[in-house]
């Protein structure tokens, strides 16, 4: 096990929160994903984008219902942030300690100076369990949605801004 997955455990553990958990084969695909969270036994899995603004200075992770497509005019004009795109891996490594393939709010553990803005898709609040990797993609993990909003996110220091993105 990797030291940002173990972590990402261990504050799970910490929290006392209840969460199942899966190890595969890396998960690149949406496809993918979506058979694993079958095998956990249900709930939402989402895109999990990692944004900045133009000049690289503002960063944003975005979690969005798996079956919508990303719209950076849509998500600017919600947040009031003009030309969003998609942060480097660099940045990503810095902020979330994640590499590509494995973005996950689960992160934000990592994140201890706040620079990372979390966007959450209004959508996902009607689903009562959420699946995320565990800063790695040859895992899963399922919890539910109370755990992540009432004490995940307050552990982190990440208060959430709901948006409403079309389908």
């Amino acid at each position: 096990m990797k030291k940002r997955e173990a972590r990402v455990y261990e504050a799970l553990k910490s929290l006392n929160i209840t969460y199942d958990q899966m190890n595969h084969s890396p998960a690149y695909t949406l496809e993918d994903c979506h058979k694993i969270v079958q095998s956990l036994g249900g709930g939402i899995h989402c895109k999990n984008l990692f944004l900045s603004n133009r000049q690289g200075t503002v960063f944003y992770l975005l979690l969005l219902r798996y079956d919508k497509k990303f719209r950076t005019a849509e998500v600017s004009k919600a947040i009031g942030q003009s030309r969003l795109s998609f942060g480097s891996d660099e940045q990503l490594l810095v902020h979330l300690d994640i590499h590509p393939g494995a973005v996950s709010p689960m992160g934000l553990v990592y994140d201890q100076e706040n620079g990372v803005n979390l966007l959450i898709d209004q959508d996902l609040l009607s689903y009562k369990k959420i699946c995320f990797h565990p800063c790695v993609n040859t895992a899963t993990i399922s919890i539910t949605m109370q755990d992540f909003l009432g004490i995940f996110l307050p552990f982190t220091g990440h208060e959430p801004t709901f948006i409403t993105c079309s389908l």
